[in-house]
């Protein structure tokens, strides 16, 4: 890593397409919102997406979603080429001090031993707990997933959870798109 930075999506096609490619190959169909939703969003100042970058060299993808004190890493993925590098420790270290004094957190599969790729989500929670992220006391359910949840350890509350999600999605999608926080 020499030159690491993270800059704000430009909305080109381009762009997108290589972002969209990314997130298509990252996440599963069911743990994906629509994409014209996060672009659409993003141009609208309700999400943030990052382009990763090591000096000219793209390398990966992430969103933010914020709203009051609240600052929710919805997607980040690291180019299948580049991962193993610590791009992924860096790029969570920054967001962290660009949103801080937010609630910064996440959601990730839950730890379900039954799970087909059981050992893949013990190695991204460990990774997690790397960056300094703890587990914290709900759940998320979003779509038809429930994850885990993991912040800079300030429990992030149910109904603030739901405020950030309807600024978010607006209320077209707010009513379609089932997301809120689940007491265990």
């Amino acid at each position: 890593m020499t030159d690491i930075k993270l800059v704000l999506a430009q909305n080109s096609r381009r762009e997108y397409k290589r972002i969209k490619k990314l997130y298509k190959e990252a996440f599963p169909p069911d743990e994906r919102a629509p994409f014209f939703l996060l672009k659409k969003r993003a141009a609208r100042k309700k999400g943030d997406s990052w382009n990763v970058y090591d000096g000219s060299k793209w390398i990966g993808w992430a969103y933010m979603v914020t709203y009051k004190d609240l600052a929710y890493l919805n997607y980040l993925a690291i180019d299948n080429s580049q991962r193993g590098k610590g791009y992924g420790v860096y790029v969570i270290e920054e967001l962290r001090k660009m949103y801080a004094g937010k609630k910064f957190f996440l959601a990730l599969e839950q730890l379900n031993k039954n799970a087909e790729n059981y050992e893949q989500r013990v190695k991204r929670h460990a990774f997690y707990e790397r960056c300094g992220l703890t587990d914290l006391p709900y759940k998320i359910k979003e779509g038809t997933v429930v994850y885990s949840i993991m912040g800079t350890g300030e429990t992030v509350e149910p109904e603030e959870y739901r405020e950030m999600m309807d600024d978010f999605l607006g209320g077209f999608f707010t009513r379609l798109i089932d997301t809120r926080i689940l007491k265990e």
